[in-house]
Parts: structure tokens; sequence; C-alpha cells
């Protein structure tokens, strides 16, 4: 399906198809609902904290790559329903592999932000305590 948008109008349609990709997976994705409430939790706990500019760019990093990889899974969990409703052994792989790729996306967080804050913990703890 070749876009018949050409220029500037590709490029704000692009965006468009973009907010309806997020919208579609909002509205039908408990997980990725899920997903977007822990993110933000974490990206405002991660701006908060006493630690540098680039490391606070890892952590944001690691917690957008959830939820790209929670958005390949439905995607591939869509293009699958679309086929057939049926069960079918290569369909259940796929799945299986979409799912895998979330949980291999939270794990790289986990060891980020336990990584992080195992190294930077005696700078947080500090300013923590200097707060009361």
């Amino acid at each position: 399906m070749k876009s018949p948008y050409t220029g500037l109008k590709r490029i704000l349609m692009a965006f468009k198809y973009s907010y309806d990709g997020f919208v579609a997976a909002y509205k039908s994705e408990e997980a990725f609902r899920q997903d977007i409430l822990l993110c933000i939790v974490l990206a405002i706990t991660a701006a908060l904290m006493p630690i540098p500019l680039w490391l606070k760019a890892i952590l944001w990093s690691s917690l957008i790559l959830i939820l790209l990889m929670e958005l390949v899974n439905t995607a591939i969990e869509t293009i699958i329903d679309r086929i057939s409703p049926q069960y079918h052994e290569l369909s259940k792989k796929a799945k299986d592999i979409g799912s895998l790729l979330v949980l291999i996306a939270f794990i790289n967080a986990a060891v980020v932000w336990l990584a992080s804050l195992y190294t930077w913990w005696p700078v947080i703890w500090n300013k923590l305590l200097g707060l009361f």
C-alpha cells in the first residue's frame, strides 16, 4: 500500500498515521497502557534523581525500548489475528517471539536501572538525606 502523498503532506500524514497507531494500541492493549504508566512514573523518577543527564538519557532509553517492543508485539499479534483466528503452530511461534521481545526489554531495563542505582546510590542517598 503506497502513500498517494508526497513532500510535506506525506510527512504530515505519517504523523497522523503514527497518532492513529498510538490510539489503536492504547485502546486495545491493556499491557501497553500498563507499560506507559510504568514508564511515566520511572521517567519522572529518573528526571528527579541527582545523576548526570547522560545517565538519565540511558534510563529513559531503556523505558522507550519497553514501549517499542510492546508495540512490535502488538503489531505481530494483530497481523497473526488478521491472517487467521484459528490456532496454528507458526502463529503461536510468532506470538511467543513477540512476547519474548517484551520480556528482553524489561530485563534490559531492570539491569540498566539496577546498575545505575547501585553505582549512584551514595549520591542519591546523600541528596535524599539533605531534603530532611
